[in-house]
């Protein structure tokens, strides 16, 4: 049996008195990061277990290693370094080789970020998309920040502290800027801490105070839906704003707002239209 186990974001306390039984039981644990997991494995008292380095960079070679195992008849646990197995963590591509090979697979539920942060971010819980990280540069980024608005429900995403104020740009080109969004770090912990603000407050918050450790943010998503704009009309628009003497900035970040063309997009429009 593989058994995906669930463990503590944060606070060591966490761990579920059922997954400690399974931890100690299984003949061997498939962690990220082996130092992390033996820090928690002292505690549950499962010290001498043997531990398989499996992890985003590695899991093409040690899947089937970890299948094989499971074929002999060993019992395998799989952890990521904090919170569930499979959810921005390693254990998706291991799910489906054991579906394919028609091994027994179960979850021993565990705490998850996302969701921890999410209820007490103070947005709504009804509905919520859970984007977990986004692409870290490049035109995939692009795209997905740009996906986000066509949500009507709350967004939750993962950041890294040297990414966030990066992040934090393109939610307000994008048209975030007066949705409100809670920035969740350090969750269980000691110093755990929440910081509610809206989108451009937070990119003023994030100037005087560096971020740091890993974030959770919950994002309101846009209010408001903008009816499409027809090409035409939008053209005819900027070269009357352009007659009328305004320049490109004020242009793009007019029609942006009337829109819902984040303003990067619209200032491209804009300069090349004006150009030819």
């Amino acid at each position: 049996m593989l058994y995906l186990i669930g463990t503590p974001i944060g606070n060591m306390g966490d761990i579920s008195s059922r997954a400690a039984e399974v931890l100690n039981a299984v003949d061997y644990i498939a962690c990220e990061d082996t130092r992390v997991t033996g820090i928690l494995l002292k505690k549950i008292g499962a010290a001498d277990k043997k531990l398989i380095s499996y992890h985003e960079h590695n899991k093409a070679s040690k899947g089937p290693e970890i299948i094989g195992l499971l074929k002999d008849g060993f019992d395998v646990a799989q952890v990521s370094d904090a919170g569930m197995p499979a959810i921005s963590d390693p254990g998706e591509d291991l799910v489906a080789l054991c579906i394919r090979e028609g091994l027994d697979l179960t979850v021993i539920p565990g705490p998850v970020a996302a969701v921890t942060a999410l209820v007490m971010s103070g947005l709504s819980t009804r509905y919520y998309h859970f984007e977990g990280f986004l692409p870290s540069t490049g035109s995939e980024r692009r795209k997905r920040i740009e996906k986000l608005r066509g949500f009507d429900e709350t967004i939750v995403l993962y950041e890294a502290p040297h990414r966030l104020k990066k992040l934090l740009s393109e939610l307000e080109e994008a048209g975030f800027g007066e949705c409100r969004a809670a920035f969740c770090r350090e969750l269980t912990k000691r110093y755990e801490q929440v910081i509610r603000l809206t989108v451009s407050e937070a990119v003023s918050y994030y100037e005087q105070n560096e971020p740091k450790g890993e974030f959770v943010v919950c994002l309101e998503p846009l209010k408001e839906k903008n009816e499409p704009v027809d090409d035409a009309l939008i053209d005819e628009q900027i070269l009357s704003m352009r007659d009328s003497g305004m320049s490109v900035k004020q242009i793009s970040g007019i029609l942006s707002e009337n829109t819902g063309i984040s303003k990067k997009e619209m200032y491209r429009r804009v300069l090349n239209l004006l150009k030819s």
